[in-house]
C-alpha cells in the first residue's frame, strides 16, 4: 500500500522511492530511481530526471524541471517554472551524460519563480533566490540573490527575512527572534 498520494495523471517510473505523506500532483513525471521524502509536494506538470533526490518537506511548485545531477536537501522551496541544468556546454547531436554536473540545494533554501540554476553551483542553506535569477556561481548560506546574472544583495534569516546587521555585525530576524552574526563575509545564527 503507497503511503503517498498521487494524482491519476501522474507518471511514477520504477525504481522510485517516495516517502509518506507526500504529494504528486498532475501531470508530473517521476522517471527511475528518484528518492523523494516524506512529506514533499510535487505540483503540476512538474518532471524529475532519473536519480534525482529530494529530502523531507520539500516543496516543488508547478512547471519545474529538476535534472539528473541535482540533490535538494530537506525544506527546500522550488519556485513555479524555475529550472536547473545539468550540462555547461549542451548540443542536441552530441551525447554529454557522462558530463551532467551535480548541483546540491541545502538544507532551507528557497528559489523563486523563473530562477535558472546553471548546474555545478551549489545552493547554500537557507539561502534566497529571487524570482527570474540566474544562478552561475556558488551561493553562500543565508544569503539573497537576484537578477540576471545573479548578484547578492542581502541576507535573509530562516524565516526569509532581511537581515540588517549593527556595527558588532549581528542582527536579529523580526519573526523569529533569533540573532545572527555576520563574520568573514558568512552568516551564521547565535545559538
Amino acid at each position: 500500500m503507497n503511503t503517498y498520494f498521487s494524482h491519476e495523471t501522474a507518471v511514477i517510473d520504477e525504481g522510485c522511492r517516495i516517502g509518506e505523506g507526500t504529494k504528486i500532483w498532475h501531470f508530473s513525471h517521476i522517471m527511475p530511481n528518484c528518492v523523494i521524502g516524506e512529506r514533499c509536494n510535487i505540483g503540476q506538470n512538474v518532471v524529475i530526471s532519473p536519480e534525482v533526490t529530494l529530502g523531507n518537506n520539500v516543496k516543488v511548485q508547478n512547471n519545474v524541471s529538476i535534472y539528473t545531477g541535482v540533490i535538494c536537501e530537506d525544506d527546500v522551496f522550488l519556485g513555479p517554472s524555475m529550472v536547473f541544468t545539468n550540462v555547461i556546454n549542451p548540443r542536441s547531436a552530441i551525447v554529454r551524460k557522462e558530463e551532467y554536473l551535480q548541483t546540491k540545494v541545502r538544507k532551507g533554501a528557497s528559489i523563486g519563480a523563473n530562477a535558472t540554476i546553471v548546474c555545478g553551483n551549489d545552493i547554500g542553506e537557507y539561502s534566497f533566490i529571487g524570482a527570474g535569477a540566474v544562478v552561475t556561481k556558488e551561493i553562500p548560506a543565508y544569503s539573497l540573490w537576484v537578477g540576471n546574472p545573479a548578484k547578492q544583495i542581502g541576507w535573509v534569516s530562516e524565516y526569509g527575512h532581511r537581515l540588517e546587521f549593527d556595527a558588532q555585525g549581528e542582527a536579529l530576524c523580526k519573526e523569529s527572534n533569533q540573532r545572527y552574526k555576520l563574520e568573514n563575509k558568512k552568516v551564521f545564527p547565535i545559538k
